[in-house]
């Protein structure tokens, strides 16, 4: 086991005072998050400020000693995995939403608000920032930038590439690098907060951004959608974005498995939503409008669906609890756990033309290589093609045969092994298989450039 010198630590201590620091003893009653090696470093420092996070990334700079960022430890791919020798940098007491301008639309963030933090203060004046997903409660922002994350609305509002204006962020030595423009245009040279987002804590750690805001407006109508196929979904889902355009805020895509799972895990049938078994369901939300009845247009369009053979049957909310109910259905995929322990999530990208036949391929691939019986649950955000797929009953050592099921073929088609989760440390063996040398070389290249000791995040993206 590597220790860290003694020096260095009452260095440390002496920066950030009394509750910067948890060892080990403090750790041990903290949730680690999806990777159990997340706290493994047994030290944590929380800077309260930038000038904090800063000096403590200068003195381990110095001392050459490895720093792993941590957010809301929502990753799932081992990106905030550390180990004995480095430090836990949190970013958590960075926590202050410094400003809401309406007339701009914008929001001056530290890194660790919460999303559902920014969600609730940007409510208050009539505006969100675009992006939604399920660990909105504990995912921050300087995460959801660092992992370039989507969610719910990515189809029309971007990833968190597309919702900055700014970004401030600390180099490898500690230097403070400043792009907090508030304006959209801004032709400048090299677009830097571009090249840290994604970057999963190698290249640079997030302190501060400004992210644009959008007029929020309340749902006016929530489905869940029974379809005869995935083939048929994604004619209802065109059909639904053409009759609602901008007003769509969300198009989900649950295969029958996983929407059977979860309700039943939460003492639901879906048969008792009013639904007949469908292969696949959409769960759809359509936002108000002042000169539309959009719960009225949206079951009127679903009618004319049904009539027509893509829609097999439907449910609309008639109430909160009832939209509150389709939502969890969706976004509880830890319950699949409950049912199949073993249940490993995989995230694709799948170009919309091809969806309906991948997961063909994938199931039956699955099926041949392994048994009949594995337990496959499909779900995921249908209008981007971002898949998530959940393989259960996983012989011992089956990790790189249900990867090649999953991913051969997706870079010809235009998709990618990675949607949103990022690389981390479970998806290098995946990105040096079907990654381009190319860009891989070109990134070690930055990376180098950035980090020259090597000290954020080692091993993380290139290993």
């Amino acid at each position: 086991m590597t220790t860290l010198d003694a020096a260095f630590l009452a260095r440390l201590d002496a920066l950030l005072g009394l509750g910067g620091i948890a060892r080990a003893d403090a750790l041990a009653g903290i949730d680690p998050g999806y990777h159990p090696d997340n706290l493994a470093a047994g030290i944590q420092a929380s800077p309260r400020t930038v000038e904090e996070a800063s000096a403590v990334l200068a003195l381990c700079h110095e001392a050459g000693v490895p720093v792993v960022t941590h957010g809301g430890r929502t990753g799932l791919v081992g990106g905030g995995a550390s180990r004995p020798g480095q430090i836990i940098l949190s970013t958590r007491r960075l926590d202050r939403v410094l400003e809401i301008d309406t007339s701009a639309r914008l929001a001056v963030v530290e890194a660790g608000v919460t999303l559902q933090q920014l969600q609730e203060a940007a409510a208050e004046h009539g505006l969100t920032p675009g992006i939604d997903l399920a660990a909105r409660g504990s995912a921050t922002i300087g995460g959801l930038i660092a992992t370039n994350a989507g969610g719910i609305e990515a189809f029309r509002r971007g990833t968190m590439r597309h919702r900055m204006f700014g970004l401030e962020f600390l180099r490898a030595d500690g230097t403070v690098i400043s792009d907090m423009v508030r304006v959209l245009k801004n032709n400048t040279g090299y677009d830097l907060k571009d090249l840290i987002a994604g970057s999963e804590g190698t290249l640079g750690i997030v302190t501060r951004a400004v992210i644009r805001l959008e007029r929020l407006v309340a749902p006016a109508a929530t489905a869940l959608v029974g379809c005869a196929s995935a083939e048929a979904a994604l004619v209802a889902a065109a059909r639904l974005r053409d009759r609602f355009p901008g007003r769509l805020r969300a198009l989900e895509i649950l295969w029958h498995a996983y929407a059977e799972t979860v309700a039943q895990e939460h003492g639901v049938a879906l048969s008792g939503l009013g639904l007949d078994p469908a292969p696949v369901y959409l769960l759809t939300e359509a936002e108000q409008d002042p000169d539309i009845d959009i719960a009225a247009a949206m079951e009127a369009e679903i009618g004319a669906l049904w009539e027509e053979g893509p829609v097999t049957g439907a449910a609309l909310a008639q109430n909160e609890r009832q939209r509150e109910m389709f939502w969890r259905i969706r976004d509880d995929s830890d319950a699949v756990s409950r049912p199949c322990p073993d249940a490993k999530t995989f995230d694709v990208s799948v170009p919309l033309s091809a969806l309906p036949a991948y997961v063909k391929r994938i199931r039956a691939d699955l099926a041949a290589t392994f048994s009949p019986a594995m337990r496959v649950y499909v779900f995921g955000h249908l209008a981007d093609g971002n898949l998530h797929v959940m393989v259960g009953d996983r012989p011992e050592g089956s990790e790189a045969r249900i990867e090649a099921i999953l991913y051969d073929g997706l870079a010809e088609a235009g998709g990618s092994f990675s949607a949103e989760h990022g690389i981390g440390l479970e998806k290098q063996d995946a990105f040096r298989l079907y990654g381009d040398p190319a860009r891989r070389a070109a990134m070690a290249a930055i990376k180098a450039a950035l980090d020259p000791k090597g000290i954020l995040s080692p091993g993380k993206i290139l290993g």
